[in-house]
């Protein structure tokens, strides 16, 4: 075999394992195992993961273009770490484009995509973080309640923005600072009453039940993230 050929017969074996490594650094970061603001390095991650650093360059690039990690003039790649105006300007905008997804959904979403987005809350209400009051986490891609209600909307911009663009990094947030006690429960509740909306076509109401829905999870958010900076703040002052 040629050196040629050699190397392109290598390539779907390199694409693998850097999208394996993407997966588990995007989960680590998503679950707060790679903290909002913390250093990453090559050498660092190649001895942890096990890897060569061309697959683990790839599988930062995806980090980098998912807005997972940032590159800091003089310090290098960390894990992003919002500001609390940046985060609400993120929630101002998951607001506006998610309740407009919501109100398409109800124009668009076929039967059997409805009877999917069902299966999909009837998976969560399963769960055991759900039933015990802790953080209702979903999972990714068609697991993610919010994730199939833009796909629901059958817009492709959209679709572009919000499951492309801006997923990941509303998913770290959303997944890091949901509430606690009965805050999971009422947030499942609310899902149940859009896709209500949605399967009876009544677009504007899936757009204000959306609407309200994303508003409370900015509030719950936002509220606990700023309890995360008080210690900061304290040992700052002190």
């Amino acid at each position: 075999m040629t050196s040629v050929a050699s190397e392109q017969a290598a390539v779907p074996e390199v694409r693998t394992l850097a999208e394996r490594v993407f997966q588990q650094l995007q989960d680590a970061i998503v679950r707060g195992e790679l903290a909002p603001g913390s250093k990453i390095t090559e050498p660092g991650l190649s001895r942890t993961y096990g890897i060569s650093r061309g697959p683990l360059r790839e599988a930062m690039r995806r980090l980098e273009s998912h807005r997972l990690i940032e590159r800091v003039p003089h310090v290098g790649a960390r894990v992003v770490k919002l500001s609390m105006q940046e985060l609400l300007e993120l929630f101002d905008v998951r607001e506006a484009l998610e309740s407009m997804a919501a109100r398409l959904a109800a124009e668009h979403m076929t039967a059997p995509e409805i009877a999917g987005l069902r299966e999909v809350l009837a998976v969560h209400e399963r769960q055991a973080d759900l039933r015990s009051g802790e953080a209702y986490y979903q999972r990714e891609g068609d697991l993610d309640f919010h994730f199939r209600i833009v796909q629901g909307s059958h817009n492709k911009m959209l679709m572009g923005m919000l499951c492309d663009d801006l997923y990941y990094l509303v998913r770290l947030y959303r997944t890091q600072f949901s509430a606690s006690g009965t805050r999971p429960q009422r947030a499942f509740v609310e899902h149940h009453r859009i896709v209500d909306a949605i399967e009876a076509g009544d677009a504007e109401l899936a757009e204000l039940l959306m609407r309200r829905h994303v508003s409370a999870s900015r509030t719950n958010v936002v509220e606990r993230y700023a309890a995360s900076l008080e210690p900061q703040e304290s040992e700052t002052s002190s």
